[in-house]
């Protein structure tokens, strides 16, 4: 159990951080970088759930506030170098079953939504405008996330990258359910603005 007492120590008043583990690093290290943005990507989440306008929106915040824990997982994995000599289960890290959830999730979703025949605007609903904000936070966090692999490749788990590329999918699969189902979807319609 995590117990906060005290809400600023002044370690970090040189510009350096501590990595689970005790070890030192400056605030703009990709690992930073990457679980900070995992931490965005939660409180883009945080801001979906109280867009609750409607019936499917009470099982989407049910589903949400899941995966805000799971964050908080793949944040404590990405600030927890693995190590040579780490055994399973000796760190807290994202497993495959968290991403295989996400995939079902996926599934169930978007067996109810009509094939697209366009790419989506962010719109909508508010809580599809929401869900596109997060998505897109997602995205970053995994770019960041896959920067991290390539620098730092024995330290950095795979599944977690796994996770947030299915999360964004999952995104986008709800941004679409909570705009009636896809039929408050505004589509793109290529070079509209370019007139002629």
């Amino acid at each position: 159990m995590v117990r906060l007492t005290k809400i600023y120590t002044k370690t970090g008043d040189d510009g350096t951080t501590g990595l689970v583990g005790g070890r030192r690093v400056r605030k703009d290290d990709l690992r930073v970088e990457a679980y900070g943005t995992v931490d965005e990507a939660n409180a883009a989440l945080g801001a979906c759930i109280i867009e609750n306008d409607g019936t499917e929106a009470a099982g989407i915040v049910r589903l949400l506030t899941v995966i805000q824990n799971d964050l908080f997982d793949l944040g404590a994995d990405l600030a927890n170098p693995i190590t040579p000599d780490e055994k399973p289960g000796q760190a807290l890290r994202i497993v495959p079953e968290q991403t295989a959830r996400l995939e079902k999730d996926i599934d169930q979703y978007n067996e109810r939504l009509k094939p697209l025949n366009s790419f989506v605007l962010p719109g909508g609903s508010r809580l599809a405008s929401a869900l596109h904000i997060a998505r897109t936070v997602v995205r970053r966090a995994e770019r960041v996330a896959v920067s991290l692999a390539a620098a730092e490749p024995e330290a950095t788990s795979p599944e977690a990258i796994k996770y947030l590329n299915r999360l964004s999918d999952l995104l986008f699969v709800l941004a679409r359910v909570s705009n009636d189902l896809g039929g408050r979807d505004v589509l793109w319609i290529p070079g509209q603005s370019r007139g002629g």
